[in-house]
């Protein structure tokens, strides 16, 4: 027969529990999060109710790359978050014109787009402090090139996409 008494077990049993959630609290407010993708904005790429691991703590170390997949909160309504592509940082050049990307007068090669973007972008110089982002299905995404979006503060940033996790049929990483 144990010789601990039910008060000691309730004890430990409670700061098992305690110690279970500051754990998951910091978990979740500091390391990773899980993002539901809404909207068609990262097709092919991403699908509307993909769900997906979002790194919080990537960018204390380091700055957005090209190329990276990335949540950040909507500068109109920082209640919002918005899933874009990382498509220069500062001090690069942008550019679109003819449907084609420039970033440092150089035309990028994204194999992820399935159609040519509409419109285009004045050559523009993105400022320290911010990058310039852009959705993959081009034609039906507000990013940077859109006044309310613009250059992205790096502030606004809330994390890097590591991987879709759902649906379990679609599992992958993210670059």
């Amino acid at each position: 027969m144990s010789n601990i008494s039910l008060g000691e077990e309730v004890k430990d049993w409670f700061i098992s529990i305690l110690i279970a959630v500051v754990l998951a609290f910091f978990i979740r407010y500091f390391i990773v999060e899980l993002y539901l993708v809404e909207g068609p904005s990262m097709q092919p790429t991403l699908l509307s109710h993909e769900r997906l691991v979002v790194n919080k703590f990537i960018y204390r170390f380091r700055e957005p790359e090209k190329g990276e997949i990335l949540v950040f909160r909507y500068p109109k309504d920082p209640s919002r978050d918005f899933i874009k592509r990382v498509i220069a940082v500062a001090g690069d050049t942008i550019e679109i014109k003819d449907g084609r990307v420039f970033v440092n007068h150089q035309l990028m090669n994204e194999p992820y787009i399935l159609n040519q973007t509409r419109g285009s972008y004045p050559l523009s110089t993105v400022p320290d402090g911010t990058i310039f982002v852009m959705g993959d299905n081009r034609n039906n995404s507000e990013d940077s090139r859109f006044k309310d979006v613009g250059f992205v503060s790096l502030d606004l940033i809330k994390g890097k996409a590591m991987m879709v996790f759902w649906p379990i049929d679609n599992i992958k990483t993210l670059p």
